[in-house]
């Protein structure tokens, strides 16, 4: 009976990945299809039922014309807003971690509704707040703010608390004996937060680091509202009747699982090596 249950949990989670990822793997695996069309003498990515015959033609042109700039846009967003949102959110929830427990939960609560608070409310009130700053800009004969900068401002506002929930567990875990051992052994406040603190909370800060830029990249309400450059949901988007290049798929679903591969991979080798480590002391404590 209970070989039967572990096999049908083993045959829920395999059809649940599967239906999962069959689009994904479907827009893979059409984005080598040939989709010349020699009458209109160009590429008409709008029929994903029959096959042609492979071609890396897709990604020879991926690059060019709005598709291949809204592709560039998105990375610049996704990579600056990802890194600065992991570096503010680690220190943030530092120090959150060190605060008194009705301190410590009235700011959750608030690092919470960027989370919960629908993507249409947060577009709009980063669309009126933009506006009110550059009305207040142009009175005082200043440029106003470029679109890269208001994108880059409204990715890394709501990644922040994605990075801060993710570090917080691993604070959690971590004990507070490590940072006085090394103030202990004459390290300063930041040497000890370096050397210590941080590599043991590395693990969090990788998964608030990829959270946050899958929430960089996966984002389309926010940037819709903020900014007239479109980022490349905005232009998936706007382009879907006329047909758009399946191989922006591959570019972004391959190196994400990587990287969140590498992440897991990793943590498991961690996890093993402390497990070791465990297991050895605890056989030199019984040989005593």
């Amino acid at each position: 009976m209970k070989k039967a249950t572990k096999s049908l949990k083993y045959v829920y989670l395999a059809l649940m990945l599967f239906f999962l990822y069959l689009p994904i793997l479907y827009l893979i695996v059409f984005s080598f299809n040939d989709f010349y069309n020699p009458s209109k003498h160009k590429d008409v990515f709008i029929n994903l039922s029959k096959w042609n015959g492979f071609t890396l033609n897709n990604y020879g042109t991926l690059f060019k014309g709005a598709a291949g700039e809204a592709l560039l846009l998105t990375l610049e967003i996704a990579g600056i807003s990802s890194v600065v949102a992991t570096v503010l959110g680690t220190a943030a929830a530092i120090g959150i971690n060190s605060m008194r427990k009705r301190t410590r939960t009235a700011i959750l609560n608030v690092s919470q509704l960027p989370m919960v608070n629908p993507d249409l409310v947060t577009g709009i009130t980063f669309m009126m707040l933009f506006a009110f700053i550059n009305s207040i800009l142009i009175k005082m004969g200043l440029d106003q703010i470029g679109d890269f900068i208001k994108l880059l401002i409204a990715h890394i506002s709501f990644s922040v608390p994605y990075v801060i929930f993710s570090v917080l567990p691993r604070l959690k875990q971590s004990s507070d004996m490590l940072y006085e051992a090394a103030m202990d052994l004459g390290c300063s406040p930041m040497q000890a937060l370096l050397k210590v603190v941080i590599p043991d909370i590395m693990p969090g800060i990788a998964s608030g680091f990829v959270m946050a830029l899958t929430m960089s990249l996966d984002d389309f309400v926010v940037s819709w509202f903020v900014a007239n450059s479109p980022v490349l949901s905005v232009h998936i988007y706007s382009s879907a009747r006329m047909g758009v290049n399946p191989a922006l798929a591959t570019v972004i679903f391959i190196p994400l699982v990587t990287l969140l591969l590498i992440v897991n991979l990793r943590r498991i080798a961690r996890e093993r090596e402390y497990e070791i480590q465990n297991k050895k002391v605890k056989l030199k404590d019984k040989a005593q």
